[in-house]
């Protein structure tokens, strides 16, 4: 049975934290998360490294704007950059991508795992039904959940529409599960909303996703998990593959 938690990222930050505990149990503290490869452990704190990966790219276009015509893999790419460019110089930066190539999946986890220390942000962009909008995260290591959660609440300050703002979703996934270090999934909005791909097509919108997408870093490699609640509950689970039914 897949696992698939949805965590509201409420107005009350208060609210969201207590939410984060999950049905499935008790919320884990520092103490009591032992440190193995699946990432039962606190969040990263004092990190050089950050690895950005562009979603998608080359052959594979993601999603694709049917209002605006503009493919996830640009916009994911330019996005990005910019959050790379804000961080240079505070860290080391690594662009899992920086034109328009297509990467494998497993090989980004591969390229991941060779830089220990170090945290992984992929940068998306989403597509559902039309009235759907807003930010969205995804991770399912315990030691990612402290950035999701700063990730999360950047991005929702950023999107002009509170009541769009989609929340964590703890999900096993090739880049939320099999990378060896803390890593998040960000969807940076919908692009199947009229309204929110025309955002998203707008260069000084990105810039300000960007800018907030590399405060929420900064904090978290200042401070740790610090002021963003419980840590969820360990679940073992074996690394997401190819073949695995959607989640």
């Amino acid at each position: 049975m897949s696992l698939f938690v949805k965590i509201p990222l409420c107005v009350s930050a208060c609210a969201l934290f207590i939410s984060c505990a999950g049905p499935s149990g008790p919320s884990a503290t520092p103490s009591s998360v032992g440190r193995d490869v699946y990432g039962h452990r606190p969040g990263p704190k004092g990190f050089k490294t950050v690895i950005i990966d562009a979603g998608h790219g080359g052959k594979d276009p993601g999603a694709v704007s049917r209002h605006t015509h503009q493919r996830e893999k640009d916009l994911a790419l330019d996005t990005a950059k910019r959050i790379a460019g804000e961080l240079r110089g505070d860290f080391k930066v690594i662009l899992m991508r920086g034109d328009d190539t297509f990467i494998d999946l497993d090989e980004r986890v591969d390229r991941a795992n060779k830089h220990g220390g170090a945290i992984l942000v992929s940068m998306h962009y989403n597509s559902g039904p039309s009235p759907i909008r807003g930010p969205e995260t995804y991770y399912w290591r315990v030691d990612s959940h402290g950035l999701a959660v700063r990730c999360q609440q950047a991005m929702a300050q950023v999107s002009p529409v509170e009541v769009g703002n989609r929340g964590l979703v703890r999900r096993r996934i090739r880049l939320t599960r099999n990378p060896e270090i803390p890593c998040v999934l960000l969807e940076g909005g919908y692009l199947s909303n009229p309204a929110e791909a025309r955002l998203a097509g707008d260069a000084g919108y990105r810039q300000k996703l960007a800018n907030a997408i590399a405060g929420a870093i900064r904090t978290q490699a200042r401070i740790g998990d610090a002021g963003t609640g419980p840590l969820p509950r360990p679940i073992n689970a074996p690394p997401s593959r190819p073949t695995d039914a959607p989640e």
